[in-house]
C-alpha cells in the first residue's frame, strides 16, 4: 500500500523520529477510513472531496491547528506520492492551511522553578527521586526536547568538556553545555543508578524504576507532578521547561543565534517566537509597575 511506502521513506530516507512518523500514518489512515466510508476509490479522490473532508474535521469540533497538522501530512504524502509517480494528479495542491491565532509559549516562572529544583536535590535521596531531578534539570537547564532526553546515554555526557551531545530531530547532533553543579549531580545520578541493582540493564541515562527505558509517558508524569507544586496553569509539559528555558536566556540577554544553535532550531523563525514572549512579559510587568500604566 501507498501509505506504507511513505511511511518508510519518512522513517529510512527523511529519519523523523518515531513520535512523528506515529502522528503523519496516524492521519493517513484517517483519511484513508473516511474515504472507505464515503465509498470513493483512492484513485478519484480529488481537491473537492479533500474539501469536503478538512470541513468534516471541523464539524467535528477539531482546531484550527488539528486541521493543519491533517493538511501538512496529507500535502508531504501527496508530494511523495507525484514524485515517485504512484498518482496522477494531487488533490492536495489547491488546499491552504486555515489561520490561526498566534500562540505565545506557555511558561512557567522563573524563580518558582529554581526553588523547586533546589528543594528536590535537596531532598532527592531514593533512585527514583534523583531521577525525577535529573529529569526537570536537564530539560529546564538545556532546553532539550522529550525525545532528546530519552536518547541520552552515559557515554555522550562530557564530564571534562561540560556538556553533552544530543542527537536531535533527523538525527542532528549537537553539544548542549551543563553547569558544574548539574555536572556533579549526573555523576551521583548514575552511583545510584548503580547501587540500585535494577534488574534490567538499559544504556541510556534515564530509566524506570527496574531500569528500562523511559518512554514519554514517564517523563509527562514526573514534569506534571512536579510542576503542579509550583503552577496551577493547565499546560505542564516538558516543552514548558524548553520555553522557559529559551525565555529565561532571552530575558537574561543572550544572542538570539545562540539560543537557535542551543535549542536545535533549523531555523531562526522558530526562535524568534521567543522575542515576542518577552515583549509580552514586560508589557504585563510595567502595567503593573508603573504609576500611569
Amino acid at each position: 500500500m501507498f501509505k506504507d511506502r511513505f511511511i518508510n521513506y519518512l522513517k529510512f530516507e527523511k529519519r523523523y523520529s518515531a513520535h512523528t512518523i506515529i502522528a503523519y500514518e496516524r492521519e493517513i489512515q484517517d483519511v484513508l477510513d473516511f474515504m472507505e466510508a464515503e465509498g470513493v476509490p483512492f484513485a478519484e479522490v480529488d481537491y473537492r472531496f479533500m474539501r469536503f473532508y478538512f470541513s468534516q474535521l471541523k464539524e467535528r469540533g477539531k482546531e484550527a491547528t488539528s486541521v493543519n497538522r491533517a493538511i501538512s501530512s496529507l500535502k508531504s504524502f501527496y508530494k511523495f506520492l507525484m514524485r515517485e509517480g504512484l498518482v496522477e494528479q494531487n488533490p492536495m495542491g489547491l488546499i491552504k492551511s486555515m489561520k490561526t491565532p498566534k500562540k505565545l509559549p506557555v511558561v512557567v516562572e522563573k524563580d518558582k522553578l529554581v526553588k523547586l529544583l533546589d528543594r528536590m536535590q535537596d531532598e532527592g535521596e531514593g533512585f527514583e527521586q534523583v531521577r525525577d531531578f535529573i529529569v526537570m534539570e536537564l530539560l529546564f537547564g538545556t532546553g532539550i526536547r522529550l525525545s532528546e532526553l530519552l536518547k541520552i546515554k552515559a557515554s555522550d555526557i562530557d564530564l571534562f568538556n561540560k556538556k553533552i551531545l544530543i542527537f536531535g530531530k533527523r538525527s542532528k547532533e549537537r553539544f548542549v553545555p551543563v553547569h558544574q553543579t548539574l555536572l556533579e549531580e549526573l555523576q551521583r545520578y548514575q552511583r545510584i543508578k548503580n547501587e540500585a541493582g535494577l534488574e534490567n540493564k538499559s544504556p541510556y541515562l534515564i530509566v524506570t524504576k527496574v531500569g528500562k527505558d523511559a518512554y514519554p509517558k514517564l517523563i509527562y508524569q514526573i514534569v506534571k507532578k512536579y510542576l503542579g507544586m509550583i503552577t496551577s496553569q493547565q499546560k505542564k509539559s516538558p516543552h514548558v521547561l524548553r520555553h522557559t528555558f529559551a525565555t529565561s536566556l532571552l530575558d537574561n540577554g543572550a544572542d538570539l543565534n545562540a539560543i537557535k544553535e542551543l535549542l536545535g532550531h533549523a531555523g531562526l523563525s522558530a526562535t524568534q517566537v521567543y522575542t515576542h514572549n518577552s515583549a509580552e512579559r514586560l508589557k504585563s510587568i510595567y502595567k503593573q509597575a508603573h504609576p500611569k500604566a
